[in-house]
């Protein structure tokens, strides 16, 4: 059976309202008011439950198409930004190339070492298909230095990756939160961290097709995102 299937609503509808979510700052009532106006009478509760669903869906399916080449992968922009979960400020760990394009995400309650290594374990992992990094810019917090030195020491990165600790550098990903809160804003606090998860897969994903990354698999089309989401869901 399908991922859609008892569906009240045809998959088309399903996720027009999941991607939309994903890539504007609109609210569930925002979206709920939008697709009654477009003669779909939807209530916003049941868009949660899409989103909750079929975020993840929409990571996984378009994952291939948002893959970093080796030769853009070289040189990683890591650092963390803070959001409000359950009431309390949770730190989104993300990685970013020196180009803007997206490597992996991770969300902890704590800022520390053990997060950082989590972190840093898993976007080595995600990305083992472009390579090892050359060099690993960060700013000067020491949970990042010391999570790095430690991965170092274990083997899961390789000892010639240059660590920098250089804030300037870090620009690039500064901006690229900037742009990433800004569509968070008006959604509100995420009620718990499982939610948050699962809504910010489906964000990420849309958030790198948005700057670029799969273009090349549309062909030239102006809506790059919509067309990979289509082709992954069977839709077009």
């Amino acid at each position: 059976m399908g991922i859609f299937s008892g569906r009240q609503f045809p998959r088309e509808i399903i996720l027009w309202a999941v991607r939309w979510y994903c890539r504007y700052g609109v609210s569930y009532r925002d979206l709920e008011e939008m697709m009654t106006e477009r003669g779909v009478p939807v209530d916003h509760t049941t868009i949660y439950r899409w989103v909750q669903k079929y975020a993840p869906e929409l990571d996984k399916k378009t994952r291939w198409y948002r893959q970093v080449p080796d030769w853009q992968a070289r040189s990683w922009r890591v650092d963390e930004t803070y959001i409000r979960v359950g009431g309390k400020w949770c730190y989104l760990y993300r990685a970013i190339t020196a180009g803007s394009q997206t490597l992996d995400f991770y969300l902890s309650p704590k800022r520390n070492v053990a997060a950082a290594k989590r972190f840093l374990a898993k976007t080595l992992r995600s990305n083992k298909s472009a390579g090892y990094p050359r060099v690993i810019s960060t700013d000067k917090a020491p949970s990042l230095a010391r999570a790095i030195s430690e991965l170092k020491a274990e083997g899961v990165c390789p000892s010639t990756v240059e660590h920098r600790r250089v804030k300037y550098l870090n620009n690039v990903i500064e901006g690229d939160h900037g742009r990433l809160k800004r569509i968070l804003g008006p959604k509100g606090a995420f009620k718990n961290r499982t939610s948050a998860y699962r809504t910010l897969k489906g964000m990420e994903a849309m958030h790198s097709l948005r700057k670029g990354q799969g273009t090349m698999f549309a062909y030239g089309h102006p809506n790059p995102d919509a067309v990979i989401v289509s082709r992954v869901f069977e839709t077009a």
